[in-house]
């Protein structure tokens, strides 16, 4: 139910003003349906949560269909949202995906990387260095576009085959990214083992090694219940740009561990809760996700999308 005034805003000490949200639950929680969802239901999809006030909304991927078949209609999609006035960035594998996409007149693309070289065979069939080196050519291209290029880093906290994650391993690769051009790095927790210590560890580290919080996001998935926590640990750092899916939706498709990303509603409420502004209608993002549940045949797993929703905010 809704409770006006709640949560009281109080805010913290040492934490941002402001926080921009990238919203991946077009893209990054779709791929994970294992039912395609009509075209028109993800324009519709990205069309909503624009109104609700998100400014940067991953679209879609132009991965080969075979290995993402959720979004084989990239194609189709993207001129059905281009108009909207917020950025719309997309996932590039390589040079293909990224004519592709240049193609269709995408100014914000993004490269995903792996901090270990197991999850980079699983993923890219390629080691790390391997991976990187198939970027350079992708990033070079863009940026002489005046493409803004983001840079995803897997792996960062812990992997499903090797364990612990060396921080200066992760350092290195995030170095790497930077240094052919990457705009800024997301930083992931794939599997959800991170802890607000060790978020603390990597980027003070990063930071030594001349990678500022401001070139950084932060991608939490919540498999422990840790991602608010570490999101707050982030944003003490100076982080200022999280990655969440509205809904909860979403996972990794090649780590079988990872549970579902960061609720964007959660993240906002207790944004909201500390006086930090968003720019986002809570009511409006909540309905959002209720109507997207409904075309999934399931509740949202959202804890604030549970705890708001009621049949009269629901649009069908």
């Amino acid at each position: 139910m809704t409770v006006p005034g709640l949560p009281m805003a109080v805010p913290a000490r040492d934490l941002p003003a402001r926080v921009r949200i990238h919203e991946v639950g077009a893209r990054d929680g779709l791929q994970n349906e294992k039912a395609t969802v009509p075209t028109e239901i993800k324009a519709e999809f990205v069309r909503r949560l624009a109104e609700a006030g998100l400014t940067t909304i991953e679209a879609t991927s132009f991965v080969h269909p075979r290995w993402v078949p959720q979004l084989a209609d990239a194609e189709q999609l993207f001129p059905m949202v281009s108009d909207l006035p917020v950025a719309l960035p997309v996932l590039v594998p390589n040079e293909r995906g990224l004519d592709r996409a240049l193609a269709l007149g995408a100014r914000r693309v993004a490269v995903f990387a792996s901090a270990t070289e197991s999850f980079a065979k699983a993923n890219l069939n390629r080691t790390v260095d391997e991976a990187l080196a198939m970027f350079e050519p992708v990033v070079s291209r863009a940026k002489a576009e005046s493409v803004h290029v983001r840079g995803y880093l897997s792996m960062c906290f812990g992997d499903p085959w090797e364990g612990a994650v060396p921080v200066p391993q992760v350092v290195r690769v995030c170095r790497a990214l930077l240094d052919m051009g990457c705009d800024e790095l997301s930083l992931g927790d794939t599997i959800g083992v991170a802890t607000p210590g060790h978020v603390a560890a990597l980027l003070a580290a990063l930071d030594e090694a001349g990678v500022p919080p401001t070139a950084l996001g932060v991608h939490f998935h919540d498999t422990y219940g840790q991602a608010l926590a570490n999101t707050l640990a982030a944003l003490q750092q100076g982080v200022t740009t999280v990655d969440a899916s509205a809904g909860g939706l979403g996972g990794c498709p090649y780590a079988k561990s990872a549970t579902g990303n960061l609720a964007t509603e959660d993240l906002v409420w207790m944004l909201r809760g500390l006086g930090i502004d968003t720019g986002i209608d809570l009511g409006r993002l909540v309905a959002t996700s209720a109507w997207m549940a409904t075309h999934l045949g399931r509740p949202s797993p959202s804890r604030t999308v549970r705890a708001l929703s009621h049949e009269d905010t629901e649009e069908q």
